[in-house]
């Protein structure tokens, strides 16, 4: 597949880059490559590989949740700053 210089432009607009001529053509051909690298790889026969997200085996490393009681209302709000009706109450920081 070859990337022509207005499909560069096209996405060079899209990401808000502000590329040269000689920059333009570059790009064309790295562009090129890549696609054409992709390709490469599109043509391998993968039939029978399981997809995997990681190279190794990887075991969930968090603990299950588990029911526990949480703290009494009132002692938490005797332990605040300030409170009113069973919130914190908190100083504007917006003006």
């Amino acid at each position: 597949m070859k990337i022509t210089e207005n499909e560069v432009k096209k996405v060079a607009k899209l990401a808000k880059l502000t590329l040269s001529d000689p920059d333009i053509e570059r790009m064309a051909t790295d562009m090129d490559a890549m696609l054409a690298y992709v390709a490469t790889l599109a043509s391998l026969d993968t039939d029978g590989i399981v997809p995997t997200a990681h190279a190794v085996p990887m075991a969930n490393a968090f603990r299950t949740d588990q029911l526990r009681p949480s703290l009494e209302r009132d002692a938490v709000m005797a332990a605040a700053p300030k409170s009113a009706g069973g919130t914190f109450r908190v100083p504007k920081v917006i003006e």
